[in-house]
């Protein structure tokens, strides 16, 4: 893929002389020669939010306009024109559906969601590839073509049933999120009350049936415990499709630095994401006092929601929302590289699934800006590259291989206890 601001990556990569590369020239080449494979988008929830799974009519060639669907006026982050600009070679598009759901209706929806997102990826055959593999990805790629995978983002959307599992990868889901904001029968959320101590024993056999297809691992929004007992089953490397460095923000739903630890030898990676809330630790601190104020609103003025509403926007007034950098991003991939290296780094925006990126990384054409800012510390176009694409590339390669060695294998039957 080919990318109009990379003239001068291109001239570099041919081998054009130079003396030494600035920032810019820096982050070209390696998006020249690896672009970017996010971890997230959730573009499929946008679809069947604002448009009802309709997209006959849809222009994803540019959805600039799409602000009067949405009801707080968002327009969404994602189109293949903005895509280009970001400097996206693959994406993972997350398939998500609402954890409040009873599994028999997540079920339902989680299947729409992948058909949805099949038919959005056969609407524009000549930007986007459907991909099942590590060579369905590289083909896509030569090709110029942004390769699409899917991803279920979390485990209420298997009705805990290893047989829908399956069904769900036979369809084209590639990881599965094992939990998302709430407990599963057999796994642990990070922003629930503890239920199981990590995975059940049916949790752990889950995570063997991934293996055992190639199934990748996904373990943002899991509890520690999940974290940890799911890198002690698992025999190919785990992905953080999502995900921050607890150590930079306190959030739950961070990777805490014993589970980074483990990274290397695992293989696996973290795939950094965007959303502000997850990476400001001012930002974090602002919400959990705007939401101790709107509690204290509401128990002074029961039953007045109007009094409610004009108070706590009087009180943001006063105490307004910080805003997360793309420095705030870096200093996540810093403390990831810190602690588990380089090859242990992904990149997982979480664009349309929240209000907004950083500033400077509002939507997918942000990329860019948060390479340069990675040169600017320090880091090679090697490692750029390996950040960008090549660490997942080799995530998925292995865990085919792991796949590949298990063939012989039948499927686990194991049954959810009652």
């Amino acid at each position: 893929m080919k990318f109009a601001w990379t003239a001068i990556a291109t001239a570099l990569v041919l081998g054009s002389p130079a003396l030494a590369q600035t920032p810019e020239e820096t982050a070209a080449a390696a998006l020249e020669a690896a672009p970017v494979w996010d971890g997230h988008n959730d573009v499929p929830i946008q679809l069947r939010g604002r448009y009802q799974n309709m997209i006959a009519d849809f222009d994803f060639a540019d959805t600039t306009d799409s602000g009067p669907d949405h009801p707080n006026g968002r327009t969404m982050h994602t189109d293949l024109t903005r895509l280009e600009t970001g400097a996206v070679g693959a994406q993972f598009w997350s398939v998500y559906v609402s954890a409040n759901l009873d599994e028999p209706e997540a079920v339902v929806a989680t299947v729409e969601q992948i058909d949805v997102t099949r038919r959005l990826i056969a609407k524009y055959p000549d930007e986007l590839a459907l991909a099942l593999n590590s060579a369905d990805v590289e083909k896509a790629l030569a090709e110029g073509k942004i390769a699409s995978l899917i991803g279920m983002e979390g485990g209420h959307s298997i009705g805990s049933s290893l047989a829908v599992l399956r069904q769900m990868y036979a369809i084209g889901a590639r990881y599965m999120t094992l939990t998302h904001s709430k407990n599963t029968p057999w796994a642990d959320s990070a922003t629930d009350a503890p239920e199981h101590n990590g995975l059940t024993d049916f949790g752990k056999d889950l995570v063997r049936e991934m293996n055992r297809m190639g199934m990748l691992v996904d373990l943002s929004h899991v509890s520690e415990k999940t974290m940890m007992d799911a890198l002690d089953v698992t025999k190919a490397p785990v992905i953080f499709s999502h995900s921050g460095a607890r150590a930079i923000n306190g959030h739950a739903r961070n990777v805490p630095d014993n589970v980074l630890r483990r990274l290397p030898e695992n293989g696996g990676i973290v795939m950094v994401v965007g959303l502000p809330g997850f990476l400001s630790e001012a930002t974090r601190q602002w919400y959990g006092s705007y939401q101790a104020e709107k509690a204290r609103l509401e128990a002074l003025w029961q039953g007045q929601p109007e009094s409610v509403e004009a108070a706590l926007e009087a009180w943001a007034e006063v105490n307004p929302e910080p805003k997360a950098t793309i420095s705030d991003m870096a200093d996540h991939i810093d403390q990831v590289r810190k602690v588990a290296g380089v090859a242990n780094i992904g990149i997982g925006g979480d664009y349309d699934g929240m209000a907004t990126g950083p500033v400077g990384m509002e939507d997918v054409t942000g990329y860019p800006a948060l390479f340069i800012e990675l040169a600017r510390r320090g880091y090679s176009q090697s490692d750029l590259e390996a950040i960008s694409n090549r660490n997942m590339m080799r995530v998925l390669k292995q865990a085919e291989a792991v796949a590949a060695a298990q063939s012989g294998m039948v499927p686990i039957e194991t049954p959810v206890p009652e």
